[in-house]
This record gives C-alpha cells, sequence and structure tokens, in this order.
C-alpha cells in the first residue's frame, strides 16, 4: 500500500512525455483549447510549473515538520502560472523540468519512510491527508494534465477526422 516508486516513475517521466508531445506542435495547437474555461497545452504546462512551485513539495515538508498543526497553503485553481506567462515553449519546458528534477531529488533526500507516508497534513478543502495519499495524488495529476494535452490536441481535428468522431471518445463532442 506505501510503494510510492510506481509513482515516482511516473513523476520521473512525465518531462520528457511533455516534452515529447509539445515539441513538435504548431504554436496554434499549442494554445488552442477545447472549450470555454479549458486549459490549452500550453497552459497545462504552466499550470505543471505552478504545481512544483507551490504545491508538492511544499505541502510534503508542511506534513513532515508540522503535521496536521499548519494547513496546507491554499491553490490557486485556475492554475496558470503569470511568471511563465511571457516564456516560450522551450522555457517553459526546460523550466518544469529542473523544477521536477529539484523536487523528486528533495523527496529522495528525505528518505521517506513507511511511517512517513502514514503522516496526515491538513489539506484547506479535504481535510486530513496522508502523505501517501498526496504524492499519489501528485502521480495522478500529471497523468490527467497529459490526457488533457492530448484532448485539447485532439479536439483541433474533430471535423478532419470525419466518421471516426464518435469512435473517438477523447474529442469532446
Amino acid at each position: 500500500m506505501h510503494d510510492i516508486a510506481p509513482t515516482l516513475r511516473i513523476l520521473r517521466a512525465t518531462p520528457g512525455v511533455i516534452r515529447n508531445l509539445l515539441e513538435g506542435l504548431t504554436d496554434d495547437l499549442l494554445r488552442a483549447n477545447y472549450g470555454p474555461d479549458t486549459f490549452s497545452p500550453f497552459d497545462v504546462l504552466g499550470h505543471l510549473i505552478l504545481g512544483e512551485r507551490l504545491d508538492w513539495v511544499p505541502r510534503i515538508r508542511i506534513i513532515m515538520e508540522h503535521g496536521e498543526s499548519r494547513e496546507f497553503d491554499p491553490f490557486p485553481w485556475d492554475g496558470r502560472d503569470a511568471d511563465t506567462a511571457q516564456m516560450t515553449r522551450g522555457d517553459r519546458l526546460d523550466v518544469f523540468e529542473d523544477l521536477r528534477a529539484a523536487n523528486l531529488d528533495a523527496v529522495d533526500a528525505m528518505q521517506l519512510t513507511s511511517a512517513d507516508l502514514e503522516r496526515t497534513g491538513m489539506h484547506p478543502i479535504f481535510g486530513p491527508v496522508t502523505m501517501h495519499q498526496m504524492i499519489s495524488t501528485w502521480g495522478v495529476h500529471d497523468v490527467h494534465h497529459t490526457a488533457q494535452i492530448c484532448k485539447a490536441v485532439n479536439y483541433q481535428f474533430r471535423e478532419a477526422i470525419g466518421p471516426w468522431r464518435p469512435n473517438v471518445n477523447s474529442i469532446p463532442q
């Protein structure tokens, strides 16, 4: 139950997966979304950077240092990183890779034990959460946003694929 190795493998792979998905996209595809209040691939990358800066490792540290006595800082759910707004795709990819590597190095340095993974912190919405749940969510978050990138790109081809559209579940109708 407390094996975070599969999650860490996902977390290590994500920057390369995202780079491979985004490097070859035209700028139109990079900045296209799939409807109101949805993220473009470019937005997703900014959101992932924001999470690396404000969410995952800072919350791990809060759990390790304060447990439930200090609530996590709220995360901006609209999640577009203003600090990266003027960055190019390449700059954003580099920043994400660097932040993720540094965060995973920090997690590795903590040498988390099964007991550490049982520790709880206080989420501002969900209440008590375990370290294991939070780290697992970090990996699921990566997979979710990788799928979101694919969904935004697929949406741009919804007319071009003609009669196959009903068969492609990742394209919003």
